[in-house]
């Protein structure tokens, strides 16, 4: 019985791609700080430190999810660079 090839999956468009980006990275920003001034607000509850515990990781998750934004816009730009013929590109 002979083995048969996956078949290749079709890739969404780029205008497909770059709408789904747009509508995700917001959310990726406002998650980062809902998620860590979530936690530093629980901390502070704790600790009994408000709000110093809630800032602080407010703070660290709006940084974090803009450097995953950055990652993200980079990561595409590259793939876009590499399909368009770009100077990591074959053709």
């Amino acid at each position: 019985m002979a083995s048969q090839s996956p078949v290749p999956r079709k890739r969404p468009s780029t205008s497909a791609s770059q709408l789904a980006t747009a509508i995700e990275l917001p959310f990726v920003l406002v998650m980062g700080v809902v998620i860590g001034g979530g936690l530093g607000y629980l901390l502070d509850r704790w600790l009994h430190t408000s709000p110093a515990m809630t800032l602080i990781l407010g703070i660290l998750g709006f940084a974090g999810g803009f450097w995953d934004i950055l990652k993200r816009l980079t990561r595409d730009e590259k793939k876009q660079e590499k399909g368009n013929g770009g100077p990591d590109s074959n053709g």
